[in-house]
């Protein structure tokens, strides 16, 4: 997204599309020696391969998710109320990067399982608080394995994923500033 900069009247990108574009471009010059750099190549867009990536590792999980009943954004939303329970939806949101329109109809599912109560706020009824059911405290012991299974699939190398990660939770950081 660009923004007007009303000093000099031209538009400017948020400082970590700077650091996206410096990251990505650095990458592809150092494996297109002397070739001339296209950055509108789709295997020059970094937001592809984030998508593709995002995409498939999802897909991944599905076999292990569907046992138990869960979608991805459901495993997700359990891992955050496992870290921390009784929390609003605008929290839980906000944790999840989700917005209110896919968090509702997924907190109805996973109340309507039996995984979640949703309770109104005593002094301000527009705040909901979600809290784990026993049978949603239960489920963490049946996903217990999943980050191993996942593991084992050799989606990454183990000495890369650690800067990848380091790398991504700064850019979620970054865009979340905005």
């Amino acid at each position: 997204m660009h923004r007007l900069d009303p000093e000099i009247g031209e538009t400017t990108q948020p400082e970590y599309l700077d650091f996206i574009n410096l990251i990505v471009y650095n990458i592809i010059m150092s494996q297109t020696e002397n070739q001339e750099f296209n950055p509108l190549a789709l295997d020059n867009q970094l937001c592809f391969a984030l998508y593709v990536c995002s995409k498939e590792i999802i897909r991944k999980y599905s076999p292990l998710l569907e046992p138990l009943g869960l979608t991805y954004t459901a495993y997700i939303t359990l891992l955050c109320l496992w870290e921390k329970d009784n929390v609003t939806v605008k929290e839980l949101g906000a944790r999840l990067f989700l917005d209110s329109g896919t968090l509702t109809p997924l907190l109805k599912k996973m109340e309507g399982q039996g995984l979640i109560t949703r309770t109104r706020g005593g002094t301000d009824e527009r705040t909901v608080y979600i809290k784990l059911t026993d049978q949603g405290k239960a489920m963490k012991e049946k996903c217990a394995e999943i980050p191993q299974q996942m593991m084992c699939q050799n989606i990454i190398d183990m000495k890369n994923a650690g800067p990848l990660l380091q790398t991504l939770h700064q850019v979620m950081e970054n865009m979340s500033k905005e």
